[in-house]
């Protein structure tokens, strides 16, 4: 073994067996809090582990059977100031539970590539964001016995636990809002159609609209992100006047919002602004934007609680919990 090998050559049970004179098993029963050893033996080990800078091989343990503790989340391309603040919090709770996240993002071939790679991994659970892989993983996963959490799209597959808001229900309540407020002619920024949000916040504001005996008066098609929401407006101006701006999440809401001032059009005394989503950028003084809040930290604590209650019974039927939205009133509507 050269000397870069010896430099880089992890502590291994072998070596703290032979540092402390004691057996190989000694040392596993050392770092196994049940596990029978004398006490003065077991301080003994693991002093000698700490002087040499030992800790237990987590990959290697979950391969005799125990939990690694790994979720691995894939998040897609996170195109959105939302995304990011789900993977964000996510992570962190993941963390208080005693979880370790593996974040899988980049564009769909690059996080098919990174998923059939860690599959290889003794993982306690893969999270699927909304709209971030093919539903197809589903069925790979549950061949190999691991738990899957869809967040924001539902899937209907056997064993496979939902978490997502009320979009229909939320999109219809900021829509009532607007039309209590007068506005009768309303434009739609929609997000793109892999994104199983997107169809159901349409369809809740076209309901809403339908019970007001009003039709939609444009519509353009945007990606989440503020630089669509910005590019949208021409679009949706160009089709007819509106009076009232639907965006199917924040990040177009607030690039709506620079595209109509950049036009000399005013928020809310011209054309009124709604987004979804909540994310911070949206309670920004500049924007002060009215939306539908898609709750973070309820979403967590659910995927969270879903995830024991898998581990703890692999074969439960799948589950399903909706989250409850809420219409956060600005200064744009």
């Amino acid at each position: 073994m050269t000397d870069a090998q010896e430099r880089n050559r992890r502590v291994t049970a072998a070596d703290v067996a032979r540092a402390a004179g004691v057996s190989r098993s000694a040392v596993s029963r050392a770092f196994t809090p049940e596990a029978y050893l004398d006490a003065d033996k077991r301080r003994a080990i693991l002093q000698v582990a700490d002087e040499l800078g030992y800790r237990p091989n987590a990959i290697g343990a979950a391969l005799q059977g125990a939990s690694s503790n790994l979720v691995a989340i894939v998040v897609g391309d996170t195109p959105s100031p939302f995304d990011k603040e789900v993977a964000t919090a996510l992570a962190a709770g993941l963390n208080a539970a005693g979880k370790y996240p593996i974040m899988i993002g980049g564009s769909q071939a690059v996080s098919r590539a990174a998923v059939s790679d860690v599959l290889r991994y003794p993982l306690d659970a893969m999270i699927l964001r909304t709209g971030s892989l093919s539903p197809d993983f589903a069925d790979a996963c549950g061949k190999l016995g691991i738990p899957l959490i869809s967040s924001g799209r539902i899937m209907d597959r056997p064993l496979v636990d939902n978490v997502c808001v009320q979009n229909e229900a939320g999109m219809e309540m900021i829509t009532d809002l607007l039309l209590s407020r007068g506005h009768k002619a309303f434009g739609f920024i929609g997000g793109p159609s892999g994104f199983g949000s997107a169809g159901r916040r349409r369809a809740g504001m076209m309901q809403s609209l339908a019970k007001a005996g009003l039709d939609l008066t444009a519509e353009v098609t945007g990606d989440y992100t503020v630089q669509s929401g910005f590019k949208a407006v021409e679009a949706l101006l160009a089709q007819a006047p509106v009076d009232a701006i639907l965006c199917a999440n924040d990040a177009m809401a607030i690039g709506a919002i620079s595209g109509l001032r950049q036009r000399g059009l005013r928020v809310p005394e011209d054309v009124a602004v709604t987004g979804f989503d909540d994310v911070e950028m949206a309670g920004w003084p500049e924007y002060r934007l009215t939306t539908v809040r898609n709750p973070i930290n309820d979403m967590v604590a659910a995927i969270v609680d879903l995830l024991e209650a898998r581990i703890n019974a692999p074969r439960r039927a799948g589950e399903t919990r909706w989250l409850t939205p809420e219409v956060i009133l600005r200064e744009t509507h």
